[in-house]
């Protein structure tokens, strides 16, 4: 009992996208099986971990705040992910950090923290969860299947980053799914770069997974989870022809009825020189062919607005596509330079800051009508909810077709009828705007 009191801790900050999250996961996985302890904050921490992100300028000042905050209240820091790739833009600002690491580069981070604070004599003491330690609540969890990405999107700098496609075993993906539902998971989120693209790098390879062979492939991955009971749902899927393949298990409710893509826009000169899939119409007849497959299926995804080049003609053609789409969840950036990007060589004309704005604000109005209207749908209906948190009598959650910290939530009237996190009950709808949903729930 001594030794555990005595064990070392670590304080962790996670910052950017879900893929981060899990990276962070796995590293404190690995230091909590050695017998470290996690700190609540810095005062208690022997050395911090900060995990970055440095997608866009915005990440990269709020990244480097973090490192900065860690040095003024701890000063034993260790930077890792995606700003950790340009180690001299960090040390030339904090040259006192103790260690800088890569995106996944776990075992680098592990040994760094070895570094400075040795592990308890005797780790097995501590048991771990089979589904090893999470960020997230109980209920649910993200399952990244990859790293990397082989697209080349002008404006994005991730496989810079975190270089080419690297997919993991379908055997490992579908154990590891299995133990988080195991350990309590009732949703789990696949995430990647790019989620469609799952095996290509691996020739698809088979292995097993409860005595059966399965292929690296993006519908014998979506197989797999389907066995599983948990809401599944799929994240950062480009719209590849394979991807068709998936739509009749969401119709059977073996995968959630909800696919997150990230069409960016809808002009083809501006699709183009995003590098991006640029053939709008028939990316509206496959949703359309999708909706008559499964028409309760649910379609969130970005855009940017204001990139180099765009015109007000482009602009009016994205606003006449998403009414043509009718996308049900769509978030919307307004273009940033990145360091590093090819989008800062194509030689176009900047848009201006202030047509930026605007156009970010007609495109949320714009969207804003169309989201509203699809959730109005839901007035009358009894929808299941998976509750997220409860506060007395009242309880707050989301329906199969919301995925958490994105999107919009359910407001549950609970009345006498009590329910915990992670529970699936029963709603009807009362209410609705261009974002959230209100309803009681039903007996």
């Amino acid at each position: 009992m001594s030794q555990a009191a005595a064990a070392p801790k670590v304080g962790f900050v996670s910052l950017g996208c879900p893929k981060a999250l899990v990276d962070s996961e796995r590293i404190l996985t690995q230091l909590k099986a050695e017998g470290y302890e996690i700190a609540p904050d810095y005062n208690g921490a022997d050395v911090v971990v900060v995990n970055t992100c440095g997608f866009i300028d915005s990440a990269r000042d709020e990244s480097m705040d973090a490192i900065g905050e860690a040095m003024a209240e701890n000063g034993k820091v260790i930077v890792t992910g995606c700003l950790g790739a340009e180690p001299d833009v960090i040390r030339n600002m904090y040259p006192k950090v103790a260690a800088i690491t890569g995106p996944h580069q776990y075992e680098s981070v592990v040994k760094a923290v070895h570094d400075i604070v040795l592990p308890p004599h005797d780790p097995f003491l501590d048991l771990l969860p089979p589904q090893g330690i999470k960020l997230t609540p109980r209920h649910y969890a993200y399952l990244k299947i990859s790293e990397g990405c082989n697209n080349t999107c002008t404006f994005c700098i991730i496989p810079d980053l975190r270089g080419k496609l690297a997919s993991r075993p379908v055997g490992d993906v579908l154990k590891e799914a299995e133990n988080l539902v195991k350990g309590g998971a009732k949703e789990l989120l696949v995430i990647s770069q790019d989620t469609s693209a799952y095996g290509i790098d691996i020739k698809y390879a088979p292995s097993e997974w409860r005595g059966e062979q399965y292929q690296a492939r993006f519908l014998d991955m979506c197989k797999g989870l389907g066995e599983l009971g948990a809401w599944t749902r799929l994240h950062y899927v480009y719209p590849y022809p394979h991807v068709d393949e998936v739509i009749p298990l969401m119709a059977e409710g073996k995968i959630v009825p909800y696919l997150d893509i990230p069409f960016q826009h809808a002009s083809p000169k501006v699709l183009k020189s995003m590098k991006r899939p640029g053939n709008v119409t028939k990316v509206s007849e496959r949703i359309k062919k999708w909706r008559e497959i499964c028409p309760d299926l649910a379609i969130r995804s970005t855009f940017i607005v204001g990139f180099p080049g765009e015109t007000e003609a482009d602009f009016q053609l994205l606003l006449d596509w998403l009414t043509e789409a009718q996308l049900d969840r769509v978030g919307c950036f307004q273009y940033e330079p990145v360091v590093g990007a090819q989008a800062n060589d194509l030689g176009l004309e900047e848009v201006h800051p202030d047509v930026k704005e605007d156009r970010w604000h007609r495109f949320m109005q714009h969207q804003q009508a169309i989201s509203a209207a699809r959730l109005g749908r839901r007035v009358g209906s009894v929808i299941e909810v998976i509750i997220d948190e409860v506060n007395g009598s009242e309880a707050i959650g989301r329906t199969k077709y919301e995925a958490p910290e994105i999107d919009g939530v359910v407001y549950v009237k609970m009345g006498k009828k009590r329910t915990l996190p992670g529970n699936v009950i029963k709603v009807y709808i009362e209410e609705a705007d261009a974002y959230d949903c209100w309803g009681t729930a039903a007996a």
